[in-house]
């Protein structure tokens, strides 16, 4: 795994300094240290480290709330430390996005593998949400082109084919990508 910057959260200073003596002699870089929820949210915002590593039990704002607000806002993974194995607590931390649990005490065993998984879901969630990003903005263009195409095949008597090869010509013409024209062909339409 290649050096990371991490914020670690936790409202217990023995606890970060063990997790952040592990980091660092691993090659890891805490660039962060929070006490509480609300504290690494913004360190998270300002810093927009690899992953945050966060207790679940803090004062002010519980880590669960602030890895829901980190992961929503798209900042980095979240990893959750805690005392607690509950099935609740693990349902929640779930819900709001965290990609991996640990229960304490931290081990290096058990930190470093979950530190993986979390980027490497983080990573794969990311790619998914580019595809389906472009996968609608593709469906969104050929609805787009249809219509172009149908207000063309409707006003000039062209079939399909026609009414297309039309938009490319005059795509290549005006040096205008095909969904511009499409576009100016609907507003044109539609006055």
């Amino acid at each position: 795994m290649k050096a990371l910057k991490i914020v670690i959260a936790d409202n217990e200073s023995v606890i970060r300094m063990d997790v952040r003596e592990m980091l660092e002699e691993a090659g890891h870089e805490v660039v962060g240290e929070a006490v509480n929820g609300i504290k690494a949210v913004e360190l998270a915002r300002k810093l927009k480290p690899d992953l945050c590593i966060l207790d679940i039990k803090m004062p002010e704002m519980d880590g669960i709330t602030a890895a829901k607000l980190i992961t929503e806002e798209k900042i980095a993974p979240v990893l959750l430390l805690t005392a607690f194995s509950q099935s609740d607590m693990v349902k929640r931390a779930t819900d709001a996005g965290v990609l991996a649990y640990l229960v304490k005490p931290v081990q290096e065993s058990n930190l470093f593998p979950a530190m993986e998984v979390a980027i490497s879901r983080y990573q794969e969630m990311q790619q998914l949400e580019d595809e389906l990003f472009k996968v609608k903005d593709t469906l969104a263009m050929r609805k787009t082109l249809d219509r172009a195409k149908g207000i063309l095949m409707d006003a000039h008597g062209l079939t399909e084919s026609e009414a297309f090869r039309r938009i490319q010509q005059y795509s290549m013409a005006k040096r205008k990508t095909i969904k511009e024209v499409a576009e100016a062909i609907i507003r044109a339409a539609t006055k």
